[in-house]
């Protein structure tokens, strides 16, 4: 009797683990199903935003480098060189323009008479006594690219000037 109480213990033990493993076994398969179908949703619902956001992202990237095209330098020669009003004052004033583009380069070149004509004019209404200052030489140079820029528009040029920089400044 107690062999036959021990197999049904036994029995018993193995019925309850049985089914607890089972259990066990139905929810975590439950899990994984519900994680995947959640993952699957994610990946395939959100995939087509993540990738339309890259490609205006590298659609923009692509702009930008067409439009940032090398900077180029043009040196515009020979020197400024203007009487100042006042006392007998002589101002020399070597300039280089920056550009992004070889049709600007092509423009700046052949209108440089009318550009020197401006920008002569503009430099000759200068004082000489505030260009000693740093302010009064950083504010010269903003009005000149203005002007420059001026004369650009006015002629219909294939852009603008970017930059104007004073590479000599000579005060007499």
């Amino acid at each position: 009797m107690a062999e036959e109480q021990t197999a049904e213990e036994l029995d018993l033990g193995e019925e309850k683990s049985g089914k607890s493993k089972l259990i066990i076994i139905i929810a975590i398969v439950a899990v994984l199903l519900i994680g995947g179908g959640a993952a699957a949703y994610f990946l395939l619902m959100g995939g087509d935003e993540a990738v339309d956001e890259d490609a205006a992202t590298s659609e923009q990237a692509e702009e930008a480098e067409v439009e940032q095209a090398p900077a180029q330098y043009i040196e515009l020669k020979p020197p400024f060189v203007v009487n100042l009003p006042g006392r007998p004052s002589l101002l020399q004033i070597g300039v280089s323009v920056r550009v992004r583009s070889d049709e600007m380069v092509e423009f700046v070149k052949h209108n440089d008479p009318m550009i020197r004509h401006n920008l002569l004019n503009l430099l000759s209404a200068a004082d000489a006594k505030a260009l000693k200052g740093r302010e009064t030489k950083e504010s010269l140079q903003a009005e000149m690219l203005k002007e420059l820029n001026r004369v650009v528009t006015e002629l219909q040029g294939p852009g603008e000037v970017e930059a104007l920089y004073f590479t000599s400044f000579v005060m007499q």
